[in-house]
C-alpha cells in the first residue's frame, strides 16, 4: 500500500490558517495576561476568563492546523469564531477601542475569505471524498 503525497493547500487557507493561528495564539497570551493579573477581589472572574480565553484559543490553534492540512472539518469552527468576532468588532466601534474594532474586524474578514475562497472550498471538500 502507498501512500499518495498530499497536495499543498491554497495559498487562500494557507493565509487563512496562519490568521486563525494568530488568533489562537492572542487569545492564549490574553488567558495568561489575565490570570497573571488576578487579585484577591476578582479571582473567580479572573480565572474563569482565562481558561475561557485558553480553550478558544488552543481550539482555533487546532483548527489552524486542521487548514493546514485542509481538514473539512475545520471549517465550521472557524467560520463560526470569525462571525462571532465580525460582531464582537462593532461592540468596540466608538472611541478609543475604534482602532481594536477595525483590526478585528478585517482579521476576521480576511479569515472568513480565506476560508470561503473557492480554492479553499475545492481543497476542503476533496477532504470529504
Amino acid at each position: 500500500m502507498t501512500e499518495e503525497t498530499p497536495a499543498r493547500p491554497p495559498a487562500s487557507l494557507v493565509a487563512a490558517a496562519v490568521l486563525v493561528g494568530c488568533e489562537g495564539a492572542f487569545l492564549v497570551v490574553l488567558a495568561v495576561l489575565e490570570v497573571v493579573a488576578t487579585t484577591a477581589a476578582r479571582a473567580t472572574l479572573a480565572l474563569t476568563t482565562g481558561l475561557f480565553f485558553a480553550v478558544v484559543g488552543a481550539g482555533l490553534a487546532f483548527c489552524a492546523v486542521g487548514l493546514l492540512r485542509a481538514r473539512s472539518w475545520a471549517r465550521g469552527p472557524v467560520v463560526a469564531i470569525e462571525l462571532i468576532g465580525l460582531l464582537l468588532s462593532f461592540s468596540f466601534w466608538g472611541g478609543a477601542t475604534t482602532l481594536g474594532a477595525i483590526v478585528i474586524l478585517l482579521v476576521c474578514l480576511a479569515a472568513l475569505v480565506g476560508v470561503l475562497h473557492p480554492a479553499s472550498t475545492r481543497a476542503l471538500a476533496a477532504d470529504e471524498s
